[in-house]
């Protein structure tokens, strides 16, 4: 895991590249690779690459990145990690190809001098880079279909520039400051920034599952190389193999734990008192302990990386000290997990006091305004205070596993609400009835004069349920002229829509598609990568693996139980106990109820009084307060 960086003065009229703007760029990363630091300059001084390194697999310095091909046309800057790295390198070495090194980034130069941007097919894992080829004198920069790892760029017109941040390509002091209405608006809409936009107007990310070419005559547009959506989309065509889904289950995420499992430094995990993060630190230890000896190797047949001495799995639970005692302590039962996997255990209490002494730092790190984000600014430092460098996480697990009560409320406000939201003028006429009449809708949410106008389909339906407004309630927080402009730019319901074409034809895969592409990767997945590598602390996720996917999405849509969660919890061999299983959900919350009147000036903020007619809880209440302070 790691930090890229690069400019290329792709114009024939423009500068060179500026070595100390690359530089500035690269190590505002620092915290994303403290292991290393590297950069490589073109001959004609017009393209650059640097990175920052997070050493986890082949910790020599062999490894260092950007590297070189051997016959001196590639170069790349990767970040990320290939899982089934091993056998791609095996079947290159069948070929004739040589390596140098014990990496993963060496495999991705081989494959890409074989099959080109294709490459990208055959990659299992988490990634974002830049490589240069010389021979085309083009830059080719691409992402993981989940959008797991962050990949940014800025184009003037004559160079573009890219990092893993924008806060690092901002620090460069060379792009524009001028802010994004869309990316703003949709901030205020859902609480994350929605790609491709961020707050800047001249920076974008490279969409999830895609690949750009850079030559001179600039970015092109992305190519989608694979589709979420249509991977569900598919899986409703498919029959399942026969096998009963919970063996299916089991032997996929055998599959994806252990892939997962791969590097050359010791693998903890967040443990809560839920069952994904408990289902997975099961399967953990039972790989690592070898219990099973019928568990097959992973599809191609790598084993674990070298260098591990520890056959423990080390786990780390969290508690604010507000919660001992409450229903949202998950430390007893997190504790009985891991008793019950036999796993070297951690459990961490934060008090107000810390996380006040936290705070700038919090906001320094955090690259994108967001509304979460902070619990696992805390369990990641708590990891790094344990001495790991990588842990796994159980994210993801409702958006594969229907976890989400979205699962069941979108679906049903669709079908009822077909009928009433063709009604031409209906859904306006009962928005303005519900703003004439505020004071006799005081206990109501305030969305539900909406539900008329937008639940006719499933992008509508979807943005009543995770929006924290609806669109014609932003005038009321922010001005007129950047509420019109924002949505005239970002379109809420088409850009939803987009995130489900080719849309599925059920209503599970549906919105398993709109989690997935909205929520986690806007919101879940960016808050995992920055507060993690603040700490440089890689998290790994599991069950957000594509191959995973394709092996489970076809039981799952046809499954005949509404509780796929409990499958996932008899998964490891030794399943959960009942207790975790039938624990009703508490979510990853702080105690910011107890904490946000104690918050210097949080009462004038001008966000506040409208978020507290909201069913939103107040760890987002306040950080949506306090980010939205930060951004006007």
């Amino acid at each position: 895991m790691c930090g890229v960086a690069g400019i290329f003065a792709y114009h024939y009229a423009a500068p060179p590249v500026d070595q100390k703007e690359l530089r500035t760029i690269r190590d505002h990363m620092t915290a994303r690779g403290p292991d290393g630091r590297g950069e490589w300059y073109s001959e004609n001084g017009r393209v650059s690459l640097g990175h920052r390194r997070l050493a986890i697999i082949d910790l020599s310095d062999n490894a260092a990145q950007p590297m070189t091909s051997a016959d001196g046309r590639l170069v790349i800057s990767f970040n990320g990690e290939i899982y089934n790295y091993q056998a791609l390198r095996r079947v290159l070495e069948q070929k004739g190809c040589r390596f140098h090194t014990r990496s993963d980034t060496e495999v991705l130069l081989h494959l890409y001098a074989e099959k080109g941007e294709a490459m990208v097919h055959d990659l299992r894992g988490m990634f974002a880079f830049a490589l240069w080829d010389e021979k085309k004198q083009a830059m080719l920069l691409a992402r993981d279909p989940y959008g797991i790892k962050p990949l940014y760029y800025a184009d003037d017109g004559w160079t573009l520039r890219f990092a893993s941040q924008v806060k690092a390509i901002m620090a460069g002091g060379k792009v524009s400051r001028q802010p994004e209405p869309a990316g703003i608006v949709g901030f205020y809409l859902f609480g994350s920034v929605p790609e491709p936009y961020t707050t800047y107007q001249d920076v974008r990310a490279v969409p999830a599952g895609s690949w750009l070419w850079v030559d001179a005559t600039g970015p092109a547009e992305p190519i989608r190389f694979c589709s979420i959506s249509r991977l569900w989309a598919d899986a409703e065509c498919e029959q399942p193999d026969g096998a009963h889904i919970e063996t299916a289950v089991r032997k996929a995420l055998l599959d994806s734990v252990r892939h997962h499992m791969v590097a050359d430094v010791p693998v903890g995990a967040f443990l809560s008192a839920g069952i994904d993060s408990g289902a997975l630190v099961g399967l953990m230890s039972e790989i690592r302990a070898g219990e099973n000896g019928s568990i097959p190797p992973p599809s191609g047949g790598e084993g674990r990386g070298e260098g591990k001495k520890n056959n423990t799995i080390q786990t780390i639970t969290l508690v604010f000290e507000e919660f001992k005692g409450q229903h949202n302590d998950e430390s007893p039962l997190a504790e009985t997990v891991a008793d019950h996997y036999g796993t070297q255990h951690t459990t961490r209490y934060v008090a107000e006091q810390e996380f006040q002494e936290d705070l700038p730092r919090i906001l320094d790190a955090m690259d994108q305004p967001t509304i979460d984000g902070i619990n696992t600014w805390f369990v990641a430092k708590t990891a790094a205070e344990q001495g790991l460098k990588v842990a796994i996480s159980g994210l993801g697990g409702d958006e594969l596993f229907g976890g989400y009560p979205s699962f069941k409320d979108i679906p049903r406000w669709v079908k009822w609400l077909w009928l009433p939201s063709h009604v031409p003028g209906l859904g306006i006429a009962a928005e303005k009835f519900q703003t004439a009449f505020k004071p006799l809708f005081a206990h109501i949410n305030p969305k539900a004069a909406g539900m008329v106008r937008y639940g006719k389909d499933y992008a509508g339906a979807y943005l009543l349920k995770r929006g924290l407004f609806l669109p014609n309630e932003l005038t009321q927080i922010i001005d007129i002229d950047l509420v019109t402009e924002g949505l005239r730019r970002l379109q809420p319901h088409h850009h939803i829509q987009q995130a489900i074409e080719p849309a599925p034809a059920g209503g599970y895969a549906q919105v398993a598609a709109l989690e997935s592409t909205l929520y986690m990767r806007n919101q879940l997945l960016r808050d995992t990568d920055w507060a993690g590598m603040a700490h440089s602390l890689e998290i790994r996720v599991p069950l957000v693996d594509v191959w995973l996917l394709r092996q489970l999405a076809k039981h799952l849509v046809s499954s005949k139980t509404e509780d796929r969660k409990r499958v996932l919890a008899r998964t490891p061999a030794r399943p959960l106990q009942d207790a975790v299983v039938y624990r009703a959900k508490s979510g990853f919350t702080t105690p910011i109820n107890q904490w946000q009147q104690k918050i210097r000036g949080i009462r004038q903020w001008r966000t506040a009084p409208m978020l507290t007619q909201r069913n939103c809880p107040w760890a987002r209440r306040w950080a949506y307060s306090i980010i939205a302070h930060r951004m006007v």
